[in-house]
């Protein structure tokens, strides 16, 4: 199954304890599914344990019996006769002609976070943490959206915007309020999962930088190294090393006998050791002297 699945499954087998909040679960659900409307109420679902919930809590709350056909999606339907019996049990009327959210349903402090459960269980998904942050509820009504980001804003967990064909979209991207999200919603696994993934790939890409960086170090290493065995060995074919002074000779026979050295491993090899800032030294005078000789040449 999908990462969304996978909360979905999570959460929808905890339903409430108390009465009112699992009325705000299924308030989320009726509002954001199919229809919620004289003319049409119905949910649509990949996953049957989210439409047993929903034909649960409908029958629960509002003594309401659901119809259902099962192919490739679950379809739960309400019939015409039940449907002016649930628009009036969460205060809606017959002729609305939009959807709203009705706060009055609220009873105590945790209906709201049921009813964002509801919410996400009938139009929301969560993209894997391995690919991406992502999380998305796709409002069916613009009215409805801009009361739900209003809501989620008083929650500080202030959504992102979109219009996406005539679909009203909330959706965050950033992690920390993905997984405040889930932990609102009951999806406490997932959040952690969520920051598991997050604190691996923290370390992945620490190590991937601790790795880049000291392959940048290592590649200019050998590329100074190869520019000072070309020094020594243009002072070796054009006078030899012994018109060095007996400093600069020292060092560069060291270099022309270890290639593969460290300025550092260098200095420590000469009598007495250099520091490595002392061998960098050394080294730019034997690459002037090497210069002088390449420019005399190119004289003639």
């Amino acid at each position: 199954m999908s990462f969304s699945a996978d909360i979905k499954q999570e959460i929808v087998t905890k339903l409430p304890s108390s009465a009112c909040c699992r009325q705000s679960m299924l308030y989320g659900m009726l509002e954001c599914s199919r229809g919620f409307s004289l003319r049409e109420m119905a949910l649509q679902t990949e996953l049957p344990a989210v439409a047993d919930a929903y034909s649960s809590l409908l029958f629960k709350c509002c003594r309401v019996p659901t119809l259902r056909e099962e192919g490739g999606f679950s379809i739960v339907t309400v019939a015409d006769e039940w449907r002016p019996r649930v628009l009036k049990a969460f205060g809606h009327g017959q002729n609305d002609l939009t959807l709203r959210l009705n706060r009055g349903v609220f009873d105590c402090d945790s209906c709201q976070n049921a009813y964002l459960r509801g919410v996400f269980l009938a139009c929301g998904a969560v993209s894997d943490p391995e690919t991406d942050y992502h999380l998305e509820l796709n409002v069916p009504s613009p009215a409805l959206c801009r009361a739900l980001e209003t809501l989620l804003c008083e929650l500080d967990l202030p959504p992102k915007t979109l219009n996406r064909k005539g679909n009203h979209v909330l959706y965050y991207k950033d992690s920390e309020q993905i997984e405040d999200f889930l932990t609102r919603i009951g999806a406490a696994s997932a959040a952690l999962q969520m920051m598991h993934v997050k604190m691996m790939k923290d370390i992945r890409n620490n190590v991937n930088r601790a790795n880049n960086c000291e392959a940048a170090n290592l590649d200019k290493t050998i590329s100074a190294a190869a520019d000072q065995c070309r020094a020594v060995r243009v002072i070796e074919e054009n006078g030899g090393l012994q018109t060095l002074s007996d400093e600069l000779r020292a060092l560069a026979e060291l270099r022309r006998d270890n290639p593969d050295l460290s300025l550092r491993e260098l200095g420590e090899m000469l009598e007495p050791p250099l520091s490595r800032a002392g061998v960098c030294h050394r080294f730019r005078r034997i690459r002037e002297v090497a210069d002088g000789i390449l420019a005399e040449k190119s004289k003639k």
